[in-house]
């Protein structure tokens, strides 16, 4: 079996790689001179511009801009929508409302007529439950805003979920009203203990 070369005579004298470098003195052991071998110059090439007036290209316009994310005409995810204020949606699920607003009302003149004293405090107490349904109504909007579009994502088409809070809030007066009428409450008991006895 040949003899392995030791480390140092495997390896070669290469020439520089810089042109400009210096050429070594001394050329090693039946090595040729190293001689420097530059490419051949490439023809200049044409002019990029041209005296006169430049030609600008109308970009065509794409069907989709790409935005990084999802499929051309889905929404990006968890995209932030404006609160919706519109008529059509705050339609929706009102019948809950006014159905409350009509048993609140019924309750409120039941308590309203039982009473003795002006009606003006009455009137007042019932403007001031239907202001403050107006608010409960918005707030939940607002929740659900901030909770069902913007942390899970999803957009709401209706009002359905605002009327019915709106609605068992003005239940839940309706029968506070009740409460309050000293002969409701006694009809109340009666058929209570009539069904209990």
């Amino acid at each position: 079996m040949p003899e392995q070369p030791q480390w140092s005579e495997r390896t070669l004298d290469m020439p520089p790689q810089d042109p400009w470098a210096d050429a070594p003195t001394t050329p090693t052991q039946g090595a040729p001179p190293p001689t420097a071998q530059f490419p051949a110059p490439e023809a200049a090439p044409p002019a990029p511009f041209n005296q006169g007036r430049a030609q600008v290209n109308a970009r065509p316009r794409a069907e989709h801009e790409p935005t990084g994310v999802g499929w051309p005409g889905a929404p990006a995810p968890h995209a932030h929508h404006p609160i919706s204020w519109k008529w059509s949606e705050l339609r929706q699920g009102g019948e809950w409302t006014s159905a409350a607003v009509l048993f609140a009302f019924v309750c409120w003149g039941i308590w309203a007529l039982s009473g003795e004293g002006p009606f003006g405090t009455p009137t007042i107490v019932l403007v001031v439950t239907l202001a403050v349904a107006v608010g409960v109504f918005c707030l939940a909007r607002v929740v659900g805003h901030l909770v069902i579009e913007r942390q899970m994502g999803r957009v709401r088409r209706t009002a359905r979920g605002s009327h019915l809070v709106t609605a068992l809030f003005l239940a839940g007066v309706g029968l506070a009203w009740l409460q309050q009428t000293e002969w409701v409450m006694d009809a109340f008991h009666w058929v209570v203990d009539l069904f209990a006895s």
